[in-house]
């Protein structure tokens, strides 16, 4: 089960994304890029969607786009397998020996993840399917989701930096670049949002 959903996971942020060639990496044994990167993006989500209606959250550009709301609960949807992956992955042995695999940057991953003019089919788990009673409800699990994962970085003695990975466009990455992909993969979708808040035919 672990497995084909790492396999999804892996679909779901990375269809297109290139693979970085070799590069300067930086590696930060403290938490400051990635708290900040996973605080940044959800400060960053939640203004967006502040006071907007139900109207508003709903809108869609066209049938088969999504709505603010549902890039809320996507998001939200692959916060929680990231999550999953996560924790099965720092509950392995570590193998500080495959740091000198690993090809791309924590600043590659986040620009490579964040860039929109690589398009991507959200595998079927990461479909929105308002499973909430209410737009309400969404941006709150959103919410309760990020702080747990923020509050889990901060406190947490897991060494994220050496357990690592084969990712399959990536190639080896560590559980601290996993967790920069989710803040990353929350930028990209707000970018969405904020496509569909600047369309002509948006609610006023």
């Amino acid at each position: 089960m672990m497995k084909k959903l790492w396999l999804l996971l892996s679909v779901a942020t990375f269809s297109g994304f290139i693979a970085p060639g070799p590069a300067v990496k930086t590696v930060k044994d403290d938490k400051t890029l990635l708290l900040t990167q996973l605080q940044e993006t959800r400060d960053n989500l939640l203004k967006d969607v502040q006071g907007l209606t139900d109207a508003q959250l709903e809108y869609k550009t066209a049938p088969d786009r999504w709505s603010v709301i549902e890039c809320v609960e996507h998001v939200t949807l692959i916060e929680k397998a990231i999550m999953e992956g996560e924790q099965h992955l720092v509950q392995q042995p570590a193998n500080p020996e495959r740091r000198k695999d690993i090809k791309a940057s924590d600043e590659q991953i986040i620009k490579g993840v964040e860039d929109r003019s690589h398009k991507v089919k959200a595998p079927e788990f990461g479909v929105p399917k308002h499973g909430y009673s209410s737009n309400a409800e969404a941006i709150k699990n959103f919410t309760e989701s990020r702080n747990k994962l923020i509050e889990y970085v901060t406190n947490t003695k897991d060494d994220l930096r050496n357990h690592v990975m084969d990712h399959p466009v990536l190639g080896p990455i560590d559980a601290y670049q996993l967790l920069l992909l989710d803040a990353a993969h929350t930028n990209r979708h707000t970018q969405q949002l904020e496509e569909v808040k600047a369309d002509p035919g948006f609610p006023k």
